[in-house]
C-alpha cells in the first residue's frame, strides 16, 4: 500500500498593518469630517427655504446628499480605508442600484413625466 505524504503549510504571520490603505484617521480627523457633514447638512436645509424650481433644488439636493453619503461610507464605514477589492464591489453595487432606481422612475413615468 502507498502512503500519500502531503505537506501541511506554516501558519501565517499575523497582519500587523492594512494591505493597501494605510493607517485609520485618529478622533480630529473623524471631528472634521462631521464638522464637513454639518455645514453640508446645513446648506441643504437653507436650500429648502430658497425660491428654486423644483428641478434644481431636487439635483442640488440630490448631490449634496451623494457627497454626504460618501464620506459616511468612506469615513464611518472605514471604505475608505478597506482594500481596493471591497471598495470596488461596494460602488458597484451603489451604482448598480442608482441605475436600478434610474429605470424604474422612467418606466413609471415619474421621472419623465
Amino acid at each position: 500500500m502507498q502512503q500519500i505524504v502531503t505537506e501541511v503549510p506554516a501558519p501565517s504571520p499575523p497582519v500587523t498593518s492594512l494591505d493597501d490603505a494605510g493607517a485609520h484617521p485618529g478622533q480630529a480627523q473623524y471631528i472634521r469630517v462631521t464638522a464637513i457633514l454639518a455645514v453640508v447638512t446645513a446648506v441643504e436645509v437653507g436650500l429648502y427655504y430658497t425660491e428654486l424650481d423644483g428641478l434644481s433644488l431636487v439635483s442640488l439636493l440630490a448631490g449634496l446628499a451623494a457627497v454626504k453619503f460618501g464620506m459616511v461610507a468612506a469615513y464611518f464605514m472605514h471604505l475608505r480605508f478597506d482594500g481596493r477589492l471591497l471598495r470596488r464591489m461596494f460602488v458597484t453595487g451603489i451604482v448598480l442600484a442608482c441605475c436600478v432606481y434610474f429605470v424604474a422612475l422612467v418606466t413609471l413615468d415619474v421621472l419623465v413625466g
